[in-house]
């Protein structure tokens, strides 16, 4: 018989003992997929998005909130601007664009922005595509009661061109319902960001809703700010105008690296995570070096006669390892749907929470390291009982089973 004949009449001779070793590597390896793919692709989404803004303005409080509220559309409004705040930004020479948003309202929990037509053609999708509504729809009328809806939104609440949607105070499900009502007038090509999830108005739509204050009109959130290319310490000069010197705003700026800042904060938690999934590697690789280990007694018999045949010590100890490689090989297929599967789920609510889409199956380094390490590791873990089986005494052993 051939090294690989006798490893697969071993694994098919104690199947069951092979299945729950490959489970439990198809669970360790599984997570450690996940974890790890979840963790890198989180950050890099988070960081690495930007709209195709440098900046966020906004009233004087916490970058972070900022930008997740302006750019993520996620948290509270830190407060409000001036209209003379945006307006003078909008003149600065190193600034290219400054898009205004105003925010407050919402329609079954899904959010209400307020905006120029400006942010249309500046904002861009994960592809580096501006945002453009479907065939069927076009642009709100900024004179008019219209709005745009993302396609995450209107998936959700079965909003098409036509749709009538009554916009209510507040960011919940219950509150007052305003007295406006606006027509849907298209429907945004999905664009794999956070404003997939979100209902778009002309700005004065918000400022001017019944039942907010009177300074409403006066106000802005934010101010979504893209510098021209040729002004390189305009970020600088920027920061230091308003949140060294000011007093009243807030300049976020450059946006991944105030989004670094949140990442920095549960670093603990990301390494906590990691250290679970490798615990559980090294469990389950434990379970390899047990599994083969304790059906050693069984197998001396068949080890003698191999011997007697011929087969040398080295020829025993590769097939014993390689069977413990094969255990950890048929672990990993299964780690791989199991990853997939979970991974899915994963990607499923971070787009509808967040609107970030995660690439499952997209090529990565872990997809060759991970396997490549758990069949090392099995190897090692079957050298313990591989070296048991060398030391098999061939006439002690034969005599005594016959």
């Amino acid at each position: 018989m051939t090294l690989l004949q006798i490893v697969a009449r071993s694994l098919r001779q104690h199947l069951i003992s092979t299945l729950i070793c490959a489970f439990s590597i198809a669970l360790a390896g599984g997570l450690l997929l996940t974890v790890w793919v979840t963790q890198q692709q989180t950050k890099r989404a988070f960081t690495g998005l930007d709209g195709g803004y440098d900046a966020v303005l906004g009233a004087r409080g916490s970058k972070l909130q900022l930008v997740l509220n302006a750019v993520f559309h996620l948290e509270e409004s830190p407060g409000n601007l001036k209209v003379n705040d945006w307006q003078e930004i909008q003149k600065h020479p190193a600034v290219a664009r400054a898009i205004p948003l105003a925010m407050g309202d919402s329609f079954q929990g899904q959010r209400i922005i307020g905006t120029s037509l400006g942010y249309f053609e500046a904002t861009q999708s994960a592809g580096g595509r501006m945002l453009r509504p479907t065939a069927n729809g076009r642009l709100f009328d900024p004179t008019a009661r219209e709005a745009v809806v993302g396609s995450l939104a209107a998936r959700k609440l079965g909003l098409i061109p036509g749709s009538i949607i009554h916009p209510m105070h507040g960011l919940g499900r219950e509150g007052q319902e305003h007295e406006e009502e606006y027509v849907v007038v298209g429907v945004l090509e999905p664009s794999n960001t956070p404003a997939d999830r979100v209902i778009w108005i002309p700005l004065e739509g918000i400022q001017l809703m019944g039942g907010h204050s009177a300074e409403a009109e006066h106000e802005l959130s934010a101010v979504l700010v893209r510098l021209k290319a040729d002004s390189p310490t305009a970020g600088f000069l920027l920061d230091r105008q308003y949140n060294r010197e000011g007093t009243k705003l807030t300049w976020a700026w450059p946006i991944g690296r105030v989004m670094a800042q949140l990442f920095d904060k549960v670093g603990w938690f990301d390494l906590v995570l990691r250290l679970v999934a490798w615990l559980v590697v090294l469990v389950s690789i434990a379970s390899i070096t047990a599994g083969i280990y304790n059906s050693m007694e069984q197998r001396r018999r068949d080890v003698a006669i191999l011997r007697m045949l011929g087969a040398g010590r080295g020829f025993i100890f590769t097939s014993v390892t390689l069977e413990a490689s094969a255990i950890a090989a048929l672990g990993m297929v299964g780690a791989f749907a199991f990853y997939g599967v979970v991974l899915t789920v994963i990607r499923t609510v971070l787009q509808r929470e967040v609107g970030i889409a995660l690439e499952v199956w997209t090529l990565q380094s872990i997809f060759i390291w991970a396997p490549a390490t758990m069949l090392a590791l099995a190897a090692l873990a079957g050298m313990l009982p591989a070296w048991n089986a060398c030391r098999v005494d061939v006439a002690r052993t034969l005599s005594s089973t016959s």
